[in-house]
């Protein structure tokens, strides 16, 4: 699989951190619990200075194999600190113990280049 690099910015609170994303490949297994794990997401993302630039995406694939029924998720954070926070978080924690029944993914960190 080729990603491209999505430009970076530096934090207006530090001039030495740059943006960081974290990037899912989602596969939803069950709605309802999909649901509830999207709104524990969404609300932990936002109260770590996360927000989503690609929310569910269903990718146009134009070189190599992707599962139809595989959407891709993009979260802008303002460094990679705070991904790690936003991710060990308890309030992060919450909506894990819903994500294995909701769905599967593949979850990548990636500092803007």
């Amino acid at each position: 699989m080729r990603i491209f690099p999505i430009a970076s910015r530096t934090s207006a609170c530090d001039d030495e951190s740059m943006t960081a994303y974290v990037i899912s490949e989602v596969e939803i297994i069950d709605q309802t619990a999909a649901a509830q794990y999207r709104a524990l997401a969404a609300k932990s993302i936002a109260t770590y200075g996360g927000r989503y630039l690609i929310r569910a995406a269903n990718p146009e694939v134009p070189e190599g194999r992707w599962p139809e029924e595989q959407r891709v998720v993009v979260v802008e954070f303002p460094t990679m600190e705070r991904i790690h926070e936003w991710y060990h978080s308890a309030e992060y924690a919450r909506a894990l113990t819903i994500r294995g029944d909701a769905l599967e993914r593949r979850l990548l960190f990636v500092e803007g280049v």
